[in-house]
């Protein structure tokens, strides 16, 4: 049985900002690697604020196609606030998922819409930012998965070196 795994594609991102933060959501909830189309955010990359360094631990790569670099057996789960979309909240994520979405001021093309196993949207008022929902989705799919591994996790082995509160009360 092949072990659940989450890829990520990006859209030609336009913020470093926002990637910085997608490495960070990828780390977090582990994803295995993150692709990401355009120029616009190699001619920002100086401004990445990766502040976990996760670039160092998961692989960050620029790709012609998002749709070559899907790996082996994953399903591609585009997340766009398009008609036609399941709404995350009845998603139920595949083991082996490939999340693509788009960029923060346009939409993804016909072609990945048509190329996908799922289209879901996250149901707002409003759209978000690349960044959150990113992490949303992963947190989503983290959320909804059996036994996760994270869950079993020490409070203390995640939190941030600053954080020593504790709940006494409950």
């Amino acid at each position: 049985m092949t072990k659940p795994f989450a890829y990520i594609g990006l859209v030609n991102p336009k913020s470093p900002e926002n990637v910085g933060m997608v490495m960070r959501a990828a780390g977090c909830y582990e994803a295995r690697k993150v692709f990401y189309t355009g120029i616009r955010f190699d001619r920002a990359r100086q401004f990445f604020t990766d502040t976990k360094n996760m670039h160092e631990k998961i692989p960050l790569q620029c790709a012609e196609d998002l749709l070559s670099t899907v790996p082996e057996g994953a399903e591609i789960v585009a997340v766009e606030l398009v008609e036609g979309a399941a709404p995350l909240i009845h998603f139920h994520h595949p083991e082996q998922a490939y999340y693509i979405f788009g960029p923060e001021d346009g939409s993804l093309s016909q072609t990945i819409l048509d190329a996908s196993d799922h289209v879901v949207y996250i149901p707002t008022v409003g759209c978000m930012n690349l960044a959150a929902t990113v992490n949303v989705v992963l947190y989503d799919r983290l959320a909804k998965s059996v036994g996760s591994v994270i869950e079993d996790r020490p409070i203390a082995e995640n939190r941030d070196t600053n954080s020593r509160a504790v709940v006494r009360k409950g």
